[in-house]
C-alpha cells in the first residue's frame, strides 16, 4: 500500500472509487461529495497553495482517498478534510489512521489550526475513528461546503 499526491491521471478513478462507496453505502448522491461539481477533476480541485488530495493505491490500483482544503467561506485558519473514501477491501486496515496523519500533517504544515469535517450520521466507523484522532462534536454546520445531507459536524485542534 502506498499514499501519494494525487496526479492528473488518477482523476476518473478517484471519483469512481468515491461514488462507488456512496452508492454502496446508500448515502444520498444529492448534498454529498458525490454531486460536487469537482468531483471528476480532483488533481486540479486540490492545487492551490493549501490544498492537497492524496491517493491511497496497491499494486497501481487505487483504493481510495482524502484531501485537505480551505473551509469554504470561513476563517483563513480552518480546513477541511474531505472526500476521505476508501472500497472496502482497504477499509479496517489502518488505512484510514495513516491517510488522517497524513492530511493533518500537511494542514499543520500549512499554518492551519482547525480541521473541519462532516459526514453522515449512520456512518459510525467514521466517526469513531474521527474521535480517536482527536476530532469533536460540534452542533452545527461551518463554512458552505454544500453537503447539505452531512448532519455530523466535527472539528479538530491542531497542534
Amino acid at each position: 500500500m502506498n499514499i501519494r499526491e494525487i496526479k492528473l491521471e488518477d482523476n476518473i478513478h478517484i471519483s469512481t472509487v468515491i461514488r462507488k462507496v456512496i452508492v454502496e453505502l446508500k448515502a444520498p448522491k444529492t448534498g454529498t461529495a458525490f454531486a460536487d461539481p469537482e468531483l471528476d477533476h480532483l488533481s486540479i480541485a486540490y492545487k492551490g497553495n493549501r490544498s492537497i488530495y492524496f491517493i491511497i493505491e496497491n499494486n497501481d490500483k487505487i483504493l481510495g482517498g482524502a484531501g485537505i482544503n480551505p473551509l469554504r467561506n470561513s476563517d483563513e485558519f480552518i480546513c477541511e478534510l474531505q472526500k476521505m473514501y476508501f472500497i472496502e477491501t482497504a477499509r479496517g486496515k489502518g488505512w484510514g489512521e495513516k491517510m488522517i496523519d497524513k492530511c493533518l500533517t500537511y494542514a499543520i504544515d500549512k499554518g492551519y489550526k482547525f480541521c473541519y469535517i462532516e459526514t453522515m450520521d449512520f456512518m459510525k466507523a467514521a466517526q469513531k475513528l474521527y474521535l480517536k484522532k482527536g476530532f469533536d462534536f460540534i452542533s452545527k454546520p461551518m463554512g458552505n461546503t454544500g453537503h447539505t445531507n452531512c448532519n455530523v459536524w466535527m472539528i479538530k485542534k491542531l497542534k
